[in-house]
């Protein structure tokens, strides 16, 4: 039994469909609409965003499994920019502030260019992250840029699910693993 499918098995109860729907998202036929490349390292990039250090091992290691190293490496990069410029663009957006909208990010972000995989893919792979960490501007972005490169709406779907279900995922886990209050 492969890491992931030993922590979906482990959710509780109250969480039934979300195990459930990793089962289905994530099994050998889940998301036929993307590559099992696109469909793992879309996982594994909401996981980094989600914060869930044992999910996104766990997923990392079903990625390997599925797909090359260096998309899976491509991922992270995805997933690791996307934690600096959501928070980045996600606070311009919210200044409302024209003025400081026109000035340069002055972020280093080389990997958005320079990760060696198609550009599609990578798309994607930000799309996760970003539907994880909730920024509106770069989530539009990703599916623009997915759009461009020919990606279907029904692939975009997907990622988006996957993305949704991860983050469900390690919100639990992250529950489960919290230390309980005593009833006093």
């Amino acid at each position: 039994m492969s890491a992931l499918e030993t922590l979906r098995q482990s959710l509780p109860d109250y969480a039934r469909d979300i195990k459930l729907n990793l089962g289905s998202l994530l099994g050998a036929d889940g998301a036929p609409e993307l590559t099992p490349a696109q469909k793992w390292c879309s996982a594994l990039a909401a996981a980094i965003a989600s914060r869930n250090v044992p999910l996104a091992q766990a997923i990392e290691q079903d990625a390997l499994a599925a797909t090359d190293a260096k998309i899976v490496e491509a991922a992270k990069t995805a997933a690791t920019i996307m934690a600096m410029t959501n928070v980045y663009y996600r606070a311009i957006h919210m200044t409302d502030d024209q003025e400081l909208s026109r000035l340069p990010a002055g972020l280093r972000m080389n990997g958005l260019a320079k990760h060696g995989i198609a550009q599609a893919d990578f798309e994607l792979f930000g799309l996760a992250a970003s539907a994880v960490k909730g920024c509106e501007g770069c989530t539009k972005a990703h599916v623009a840029g997915a759009r461009k490169h020919d990606v279907t709406v029904q692939a975009v779907q997907a990622v988006l699910r996957i993305a949704a279900v991860v983050h469900a995922a390690a919100t639990v886990l992250d529950m489960a693993a919290a230390p309980q209050a005593s009833a006093a």
